[in-house]
């Protein structure tokens, strides 16, 4: 099915939807696989144009001139997103002069008191930049719109990340931007002018393992609200994070 497809087939309200103030089970289940019609390596990603917290714009029409680049899909309340902010900062230490590396904040992952969900692109904004300030990017940080349409029809996953070519093609993807190993292969190749032995990473048991020591920091700074729905949606990930916390073990970043 085409971006455009599914998008005529989209209920007005989709928007509402997408911004969830409670985590739900078909939400997570969702995140641990790509879907058959969700853009692929080989597919072009769909027109953008989003503002950039330096004032600037970050445009699939730019890429002829700024690409190949990186697009990651991040938030402030996601535990994948913190611990893969060491790798991501890693990989833009040594790939940044030659692939352009973009953040795109999207929906909060875990909506809390303290970190409720976006209503409008302003507080999107807000929290694209504190996202920027708690992990120190020194690349681009981008926000989709409030309805998230970018996210969308891509691939609504919290933490995912793709390297796209100068003509907007997606030469690579990973599920989780914390496989920084495989991120580093297919950047390593394309900033050579190659192309990537693999062109998709996946995976699930690492990723997760990486990431169970940062749940109950993010849980904890999303405010009320998050640790409930977290219990109430995965409690045995509810569980490792609470049993991280109470043996005070600390998050290991990617």
């Amino acid at each position: 099915m085409t971006t455009e497809a599914k998008r005529t087939e989209e209920s007005p309200d989709v928007g509402r939807r997408y911004r969830y103030d409670h985590l739900q089970l078909p939400l997570v289940l969702r995140d641990l696989y790509f879907s058959r019609d969700d853009p692929g390596p080989g597919d072009r990603v769909p027109d953008f144009d989003l503002p950039t917290l330096d004032g600037g714009r970050f445009r699939s029409t730019d890429l002829g001139e700024t690409g190949p680049a990186l697009l990651i899909f991040g938030s402030y309340t996601c535990f994948v997103t913190d611990n893969s902010a060491s790798g991501l900062k890693e990989l833009h230490a040594r790939f940044g002069d030659r692939v352009r590396f973009v953040m795109v904040d999207v929906r909060e992952a875990h909506p809390g008191q303290a970190a409720p969900q976006p209503k409008t692109l302003d507080e999107k904004m807000a929290h694209a930049k504190l996202l920027r300030d708690l992990h120190s990017f020194e690349f681009e940080v981008a926000a989709d719109d409030i309805d998230g349409t970018l996210h969308r029809a891509i691939s609504p996953k919290p933490n995912s990340a793709y390297i796209l070519g100068k003509d907007g093609t997606i030469l690579f993807r990973a599920q989780w931007a914390n496989d920084t190993k495989a991120l580093a292969a297919a950047l390593e190749a394309i900033a050579a002018g190659e192309s990537p032995r693999r062109s998709q990473s996946g995976g699930l048991v690492r990723p997760m393992l990486r990431f169970s020591r940062n749940i109950a920091p993010v849980l904890d700074r999303a405010g009320g609200g998050a640790w409930r729905d977290m219990w109430l949606v995965a409690p045995p990930m509810a569980a490792m994070g609470f049993a991280f916390k109470a043996l005070r073990v600390r998050p290991r970043e990617a």
